[in-house]
């Protein structure tokens, strides 16, 4: 009897454990990635098992399935604003945005469950996952990625309505983004990180890294990433067995030709982070390594930023807060940058001989990497950016309420505003745009806006009961600042938000605006002098009949003032309005 129960308990226990393997784990060539039903019933057994870990669903995504969150507490603490009462620090993990990409996928699934079962939880430092961000491309399992080592199937990169959801977090066309969006603002975590795999070149490491550029960052926390946290994660990774690089070899040329680290706009997850502030880096794993190496690559540094986290907890809690007191008092908010080539610093290299040889396809000269010959080499490392736009903060923006998916977007990311109580006629500046450049073709379903120039103009404008007011004295300035000033290399404007407001209106007849307008250079010697000055200036203009009798119109008091007007006030200065 004691031999049979023995055996039986055996048996329970082996069950037991190989129930909580992963599909990765299970498979024998540790070569597959997990589907959405598998990750999602994954998770669902290890909820049931484990009163330290909770899923929550947000929103709905394109595909009519929620965002699953997966939150690990050692405290039992599920509750986002007494976890933060309690002066724990939040960690976000985001996997699958690119499901051809889907090493975070099953890393993450494993790291879950070990932190549960070893009950090595960290005290100070509560562990959102996103379980798994593009589901619709996930769901459209196939071989899209032909230049990639496994796994032997994965997800595409586009979501049902064919975005890269990596290019959405400003705009927020899909319903991921804005579920995204509320997790952010729900949990508030002070770091970020989103679980990638490469494109490129061919080199020695299974993994490269991208952290918030320093250049832009805010330069409290860029201070502590430069300095430790970062070299921290270089250090350990490299320990483990899995040094890295910074992610850009290969990308402006051959990998030997340097390094140009990248910028991540607030199109991208992490340029949308730091915005609030939050120290945020993307894993990008070689897409030439094993799946295998990728995956416990990803693994290991996920483990390395929770112990570094939990750490610093109570200093990287700390700079946030002073960060976001910074961000308050600021004046000036850079809108794009550009890299600083005339800063470079250098930076040891592990590659592999680029080489030519005739193609077999064309029989052309053709770029190959022989792993035959690795190399060690100091090649140069460009690591600063330099603003090329910059604006002063006015003392608050004036939206009316008719753009309504901006005051949406600014209401689900925790703006503070505040109402007109009253129709008032205000004394501000409005922008008029004077020009722009439009693409022939769209990018993720826009036809991005570029080179805005702008006209500010000091006057007077009615706006209405109900218009909202956001002053610039809040933590999100940067969200703010870079969404709504037109000029910003991801502003709404540069989304297609207000494009309404680059279309004429209204016209005139010629023949019935051919009197009038006679009239008016009779009566008006000023208009008649701008036109004859301008006569004198272009001669296709004093040539053209037509072109006169516009340039009359557009001149006179029946042009129609939001022609181009940029519709959203800057308030220069502390004035008193009823607000509600």
């Amino acid at each position: 009897m004691k031999t049979l129960l023995s055996a039986l308990l055996t048996c329970f226990i082996f069950f037991s454990a190989k129930a909580q393997l992963t599909p990765f784990e299970l498979s024998k060539d540790k070569n597959y990635t997990a589907t959405y039903s598998e990750v999602i019933a994954y998770y669902q057994k290890l909820d049931a098992a484990n009163p330290q870990m909770k899923l929550f669903n947000y929103g709905t995504t394109d595909i009519g399935k929620p965002l699953t969150l997966v939150v690990l507490s050692r405290d039992k603490v599920f509750d986002p604003a007494l976890i933060k009462k309690q002066n724990k620090r939040v960690l976000l993990i985001n996997n699958g945005i690119h499901p051809g990409e889907p090493e975070g996928i099953d890393a993450s699934m494993m790291f879950a469950r070990d932190l549960l079962k070893k009950n090595a939880l960290p005290k100070n430092v509560v562990i959102c996952m996103i379980a798994l961000y593009n589901i619709d491309g996930n769901m459209n399992r196939g071989l899209s990625r032909v230049s990639q080592n496994g796994p032997r199937a994965y997800g595409f990169r586009g979501n049902y309505r064919n975005l890269d959801l990596n290019r959405d977090f400003i705009k927020a066309d899909s319903r991921n983004a804005l579920a995204f969006e509320q997790i952010v603002n729900t949990w508030k975590p002070e770091v970020f990180l989103d679980n990638h795999t490469s494109d490129g070149a061919d080199y020695q490491y299974v993994m490269t890294l991208i952290e918030t550029q320093k250049d832009k960052q805010n330069p409290i926390l860029a201070n502590y990433t430069s300095k430790t946290l970062t070299p921290e994660l270089y250090k350990r990774m490299k320990k483990g067995g899995y040094e890295m690089i910074p992610y850009g070899a290969g990308e402006r040329g051959l990998p030997d030709s340097g390094i140009v680290s990248f910028l991540e706009t607030p199109r991208f997850a992490t340029g949308y982070t730091a915005q609030r502030n939050i120290i945020s880096y993307i894993t990008e794993t070689h897409m030439l390594k094993s799946f295998d190496k990728r995956v416990y690559a990803t693994y290991d540094f996920e483990q390395h930023l929770v112990d570094i986290f939990e750490r610093d907890a109570k200093l990287i809690g700390e700079l946030k807060q002073k960060a976001d007191e910074q961000v308050i008092n600021q004046k000036t908010f850079a809108l794009d940058w550009d890299v600083d080539m005339n800063k470079v610093d250098t930076i040891t290299f592990k590659g592999y001989a680029a080489l030519y040889k005739p193609s077999d396809v064309s029989g052309l000269k053709r770029l190959y990497y022989d792993r035959n010959q690795p190399y060690t080499k100091t090649v140069r490392y460009w690591n600063s950016y330099k603003a090329t736009d910059s604006v002063n903060k006015p003392h608050a923006y004036i939206i009316p309420q008719a753009w309504g998916k901006i005051i949406d977007l600014f209401k689900l990311n925790s703006v503070v505003m505040h109402r007109l109580t009253h129709d008032t006629t205000i004394s501000l500046q409005m922008y008029y745009v004077d020009d722009y450049k439009t693409p022939q073709k769209p990018f993720e379903g826009h036809y991005l806006h570029s080179n805005v120039k702008l006209n500010p103009v000091d006057t007077k404008v009615k706006f209405y009961e109900g218009d909202y007011v956001v002053y610039t004295n809040q933590p999100l300035n940067r969200y703010i600042v870079e969404t709504l000033e037109p000029q910003g290399v991801d502003s709404f404007f540069t989304w297609n938000f207000f494009d309404s407001v680059l279309g004429e209106k209204e016209y005139f007849s010629n023949y019935v605006f051919e009197d009038k307008a006679a009239e008016m250079l009779k009566t008006d010697t000023d208009l008649k002098k701008k036109l004859e000055d301008a006569k004198a200036k272009d001669p296709k203009l004093a040539n053209s009949a037509a072109a006169q009798l516009n340039f009359i119109y557009r001149n006179s008091i029946y042009f129609e003032k939001t022609y181009l007007r940029y519709p959203v006030g800057r308030l220069l200065t502390d004035t008193k309005l009823d607000l509600k």
